[in-house]
């Protein structure tokens, strides 16, 4: 060790993150960043490699980008906010990151500790008066693995590196830093940490003796099922269940899916539900179900397993003790890695004496409702003739798919249809926010561009999401950092999702009889134009079935030759308004 000139714990904190393997600091500085941004510097003066700075004009943009990159990469980025004011403005993202498993470094500063000079880094500006709260942790405590301050340049690099094995231990989730100025622009002694010994936790797996009873169970059924969320997240966990599905003829149920976890062209896949109405006829006629990486494999209140059905329950967090009401009536609950499980599982089966007679029958029947369902798909995308609707939009993007594509997906009321009609096949090819908070798409979608340059991504939201994502950030940074993204808005000129949800608990009420459900978005916005002016994108409104496939061409060019592009695709409205109201009466007249 040995101390250097103007080496601070700003500078040490970098330099752990770069060891740690962060590429990138989505970054929104303010008053408490004086020592990071003087530390960057110096580096970018002497060529000393750290981190790149990513600037974002919101914090909802930097860790919606920082979330992407971590679910393409599997690496965690790091966050850079304003003292509490940043911290509350990471706002929904910061729920996306926890439910969602996603490992990310979230850094804030705190307001100076001394006012008169004392130490270099005191409170000379009013507003560091305004901005000392008694808890700043405690914002997001709720939604953090782990939480800490930063008293010292002395174990800096320690705090950093054991912050991050948490955050990438299994269950993945965002951690969270804060330092005060004077502790930031303290000159310290440089450490050096060999970073094997900051792993994460290895893998769990369900201990050897409760295999036994699984497989057993599993060869008495007559009709297993597998119902899975966010398996996918794990590339080879996906070859493991093709694997072990394969080989039982068990078909697959994807529930809420926010990754792809089942090839949707394999004859076992079953399709898809989100908050189905009602009953799946697999789900209520399965004997055996492995619930496996799904925080809501079934809705009880209109869709859920019969009484006799003997359910195991696979997770990393099998007790979801971050949610106080959830639970499902499984015979075993197995806190485990899912590839590591299936892994384990396929290995006993390989010794396993089956009925090869049983496996075929049941593979014959899951493969004709299989092509029943893909017969109802094919039926529901054909041609409209007179207005666009959400099914034949998604066959048109469908077709410009490829090998290099990846879809980010935050439709809401067409969220089910987005993973029927796209069909995806190849682990990592569509990702979801695995959580609640609206907005994510933008910036996770230039956090996909950054993680993987070589891929083309296209970005679905509804018109609601587009605006949660803060569109004039997140298109302002894509054409800053070179990370070009295809955006397609589904646009029904309001939010559909709350009428759903009034429709579902009082189908006879007051608001459907006066169609009055408070969520229209009138008067319109030209939404795809806010990207234009913020980040020169290419700017489409698409009206007529007859457009859609040219127009997506068109900007998926665009877009491959270095331009952003969004189209704003007009399905039918959720209510119609005055304006519309009168033009149909005329065309009637």
């Amino acid at each position: 060790m040995n101390k250097l000139e103007n080496y601070t714990t700003s500078t040490a904190f970098l330099e752990a993150l770069q060891e740690a393997g962060v590429s990138y600091l989505f970054s929104n500085f303010g008053s408490d960043h004086p020592a990071m941004i003087e530390a960057l510097a110096q580096a970018e003066k002497e060529g000393k490699k750290l981190p790149k700075v990513i600037t974002c004009p919101h914090e909802m943009v930097a860790l919606s980008a920082a979330h992407g990159y971590a679910q393409v990469s599997g690496e965690p980025q790091a966050v850079i906010v304003h003292v509490e004011c940043g911290t509350q403005n990471l706002g929904a993202a910061i729920h996306n990151a926890w439910k969602g498993r996603v490992p990310v470094l979230v850094f804030a500063g705190t307001s100076p500790y001394t006012q008169e000079g004392e130490l270099l880094g005191s409170r000379n500006e009013f507003i560091h008066w305004i901005q000392d709260v008694p808890d700043q942790r405690g914002i997001v405590r709720g939604y953090m693995k782990y939480d800490n301050e930063i008293r010292t340049g002395t174990n800096v690099k320690q705090m950093v590196h054991r912050a991050l094995q948490i955050a990438k231990s299994g269950p993945k989730g965002p951690v969270y830093l804060v330092g005060a100025r004077e502790v930031m622009e303290e000159e310290t002694t440089k450490v050096n940490l060999n970073t094997e010994l900051w792993e994460p936790i290895a893998p769990s797996a369900i201990a050897p003796k409760d295999i036994g009873p699984f497989i057993e169970d599993l060869r008495k059924a007559e009709h297993p099922l597998v119902v899975t969320s966010y398996l996918g997240k794990n590339k080879q966990a996906v070859e493991e269940l093709v694997k072990f599905c394969d080989k039982m003829a068990i078909p697959v149920l994807e529930s809420v899916p926010n990754y792809m976890n089942f090839p949707s062209d394999n004859p076992l896949h079953c399709g898809y539900q989100w908050n189905t109405p009602g009953q799946n006829d697999l789900l209520s006629k399965a004997d055996f179900i492995l619930a496996i990486d799904s925080d809501v494999p079934w809705i009880p209140f209109k869709n859920k397993p019969s009484k006799n059905a003997v359910i195991y329950y696979i997770d990393e967090d099998p007790l979801k003790e971050g949610m106080p009401l959830w639970y499902i009536p499984s015979r075993r609950f197995f806190a485990a890695d899912a590839e590591t499980a299936l892994q384990q599982i396929n290995d006993s089966l390989s010794l396993t004496e089956i009925n090869e007679r049983k496996i075929e029958q049941r593979r014959k029947e899951i493969k004709d409702y299989h092509l029943q369902q893909r017969q109802e798909q094919e039926e529901a995308e054909k041609y409209p003739e007179e207005a666009l609707t959400p099914e034949y939009v998604l066959a048109s993007v469908r077709e410009i798919v490829d090998e290099d594509t990846i879809v980010t997906n935050e439709l809401i009321s067409s969220y089910q249809a987005s993973y029927t009609h796209l069909n995806m096949t190849k682990p990592g090819s569509i990702l979801g926010s695995g959580a609640g908070g609206l907005g994510w798409n933008g910036g996770a979608a230039v956090g996909a561009k950054l993680a993987d340059p070589t891929k083309t991504i296209i970005n679905l939201a509804g018109d609601g999401c587009y605006m949660f994502s803060v569109p004039s950030a997140v298109y302002w940074v894509a054409r800053k950092y070179d990370a070009p993204i295809l955006t397609i808005i589904f646009n029904n000129r309001g939010w559909n999702s709350p009428k759903l949800s009034t429709l579902g608990v009082h189908p006879d009420g007051v608001a459907n009889e006066t169609d009055q459900f408070f969520v229209d978005f009138t008067p319109h916005a030209d939404l795809s134009k806010i990207a234009e002016a913020a980040g020169g994108a290419y700017a489409r409104k698409i009206e007529k079935p007859e457009e859609m496939k040219g127009a997506l061409k068109e900007a998926l060019d665009v877009v491959r030759s270095g331009q952003s592009a969004v189209l704003d695709v007009y399905l039918p409205a959720i209510k119609k308004n005055k304006f519309e109201k009168e033009n149909e009466e005329h065309a009637t007249v």
